[in-house]
């Protein structure tokens, strides 16, 4: 069992979900968030003063999946969040050791699902 964590554009989010259902990927939890990397932030004017952003709005996307499930769901958020641009994201992939579904007690893959 792995987790799935990746960090996207916001008007990228349609498109990945997008290419998550077309994979039979429909389990997820996604996030508003914020952060910087190598796009640095930029600067803004509001009524004449200027304002640095350094923190850029970014999804979050988390998933659980089986081992089976991690190749298929990495490829599909990368076909749907890839521009070719700076700042398209990162995924990060760790070991799950355990998981338990809340309503049925089912632990491991089975809970995953």
């Amino acid at each position: 069992m792995k987790k799935i964590e990746a960090i996207i554009q916001p008007e990228r989010l349609d498109a990945v979900k997008e290419e998550l259902y077309k994979a039979d990927v429909f389990k997820m939890t996604v996030s508003r968030v914020k952060g910087c990397g190598q796009q640095k932030g930029y600067t803004e004017t509001y009524r004449g003063a200027i304002f640095k952003v350094i923190l850029l709005s970014k999804i979050k996307l988390e998933i659980a999946v089986n081992d089976n499930f991690v190749k298929p769901t990495v490829d599909a958020i990368i076909r749907g969040a890839r521009t070719g641009e700076i700042g398209d994201g990162k995924i990060f992939i760790t070991d799950l050791p355990e998981c338990i579904r809340i309503r049925t007690g089912e632990t491991g893959p089975q809970a995953i699902g």
